[in-house]
């Protein structure tokens, strides 16, 4: 089958590496024409493990990108643009809508179109198909439209693309439903098929829940610190009850990237809308913002003024096995540190690069090592695996770790953690 795949970020890119693998001729269309040059080039744009090994096998082969809409002779096309958040937290569509018009200008009859791109409710009939439909002249039922969530954890895309615990179509008619089917067929994932806006609200039903989790946890955290308990060990036999499971349960920094967060105020604006406030998502939110507020309090509390402290803070992505620094917490915690008075060293395995572009003042390490040479304090923000094999007693200098996630065992210097009731 021909295949488009509009958009090469990290959804993108991994469903044109599917179905490339799958043994479908795919172009994948990006407007970033470094990014296109990469890929025909067979470079990763984006850090993924395991995307350079299946884009090294294809590019040139059964998978090309361009910056142009070559989709006239295509069968598929899928949406895979970003929808970031607004200042207001509602969703952004710019980017969706100029892909659908520039789709809609080449749509031909029993083409199908799939918006895989996380939209709240009602967006792919009121506003991806009205404009498929004044660009093409063409009516729904005439072409194909789907939508097609993702479920993708960065670090583990490539995975989870091909090991998906469910795939989700919501479809506008039984044939569209039919050809989706049979392409991700080859997975033996179970399938469910529903309506278009039951699909977009599974997508931020399972973010939301997701990061509700995390929230509650870290909330039961703030809680055992004041009672002198380890909110792990609580957890621990939390998540043993079937119903709960132990995932999502780990008290720390909170939650960021380019789902959650935007996803969870995306609902909530949503909700408004609807008039309906959703109270439960909005204090996911505010104990989201709090978090890594909270590490930094901890080192005040435990270390005394940081005004002049030398701060390491190892980890800038949002999370281990990406570059992606979209809504991490260390952000959060470097600005705080800089109220503060602190002098902050950053470092980080893969995304120090990324994140210079936002703080191109502060200093930067080119190891973890030596991050914390001369550092009085260090934060761990990213659960990276090297940062669990430090020695943190070699270093003389330092006067306390806090660890917010849990990585760190030092036995001399002073050990604090979120909920560890220290």
């Amino acid at each position: 089958m021909k295949i488009a795949v509009v958009g090469t970020g990290y959804v993108g890119l991994t469903t044109a590496l599917l179905f490339a693998e799958l043994g479908h001729d795919v172009i994948a269309i990006d407007v970033d024409e470094e990014k296109v040059k990469m890929l025909n080039s067979g470079k990763v744009p984006i850090y993924e493990p395991g995307a350079d090994e299946l884009l090294a096998k294809h590019a040139g082969k059964n998978l090309r990108a361009s910056t142009e809409y070559e989709i006239e002779d295509r069968d598929v096309v899928f949406i895979c643009v970003g929808t970031p958040s607004r200042k207001d937290g509602s969703m952004e569509t710019r980017y969706l809508e100029a892909a659908a018009e520039e789709i809609g200008k080449r749509l031909k009859k029993n083409m199908i179109v799939v918006v895989k791109s996380t939209v709240v409710p009602g967006t792919t009939e009121n506003l991806v198909i009205p404009i498929l439909e004044r660009e093409s002249g063409m009516k729904r039922g005439e072409f194909g439209v789907a939508m097609n969530p993702e479920f993708l954890r960065e670090g583990l895309a490539i995975y989870d693309t091909f090991h998906p615990d469910r795939v989700v179509i919501g479809e506008l008619d039984k044939r569209t439903g039919d050809v989706l089917e049979e392409l991700y067929r080859p997975l033996e994932a179970p399938i469910l098929r529903v309506k278009i806006k039951v699909a977009e609200m599974i997508k931020y039903t399972s973010n939301a829940f997701l990061a509700m989790k995390i929230s509650f946890a870290n909330e039961i955290a703030n809680i055992c610190e004041r009672i002198g308990i380890d909110v792990y060990d609580v957890m621990k036999g939390v998540g043993m009850d079937k119903r709960i499971s132990p995932q999502f349960l780990n008290a720390g920094a909170g939650f960021g990237g380019s789902c959650f967060p935007k996803d969870v105020s995306a609902l909530v604006d949503f909700s408004r809308t609807l008039n309906y406030q959703a109270k439960l998502l909005e204090d996911v939110l505010k104990i989201n913002d709090y978090q890594p507020r909270h590490l930094v309090e901890l080192a005040e509390k435990h270390y005394g003024s940081l005004n002049g402290a030398r701060v390491a803070v190892l980890g800038l992505a949002f999370k281990p096995e990406t570059d992606d620094i979209r809504e991490t917490r260390a952000a959060i915690i470097v600005e705080e540190l800089l109220k503060r008075g602190a002098e902050v060293v950053g470092y980080d395995p893969k995304a120090m690069d990324n994140f210079k572009k936002l703080y191109p003042d502060i200093e930067y390490a080119p190891s973890a090592e030596e991050a914390l040479k001369n550092a009085d304090i260090a934060i761990i923000q990213t659960a990276w695996d090297e940062f669990k094999n430090i020695d943190y007693d070699s270093f003389d200098n330092l006067k306390l770790v806090v660890d917010g996630r849990r990585t760190a065992k030092p036995k001399k210097v002073k050990y604090v953690a979120i909920g560890r009731g220290d």
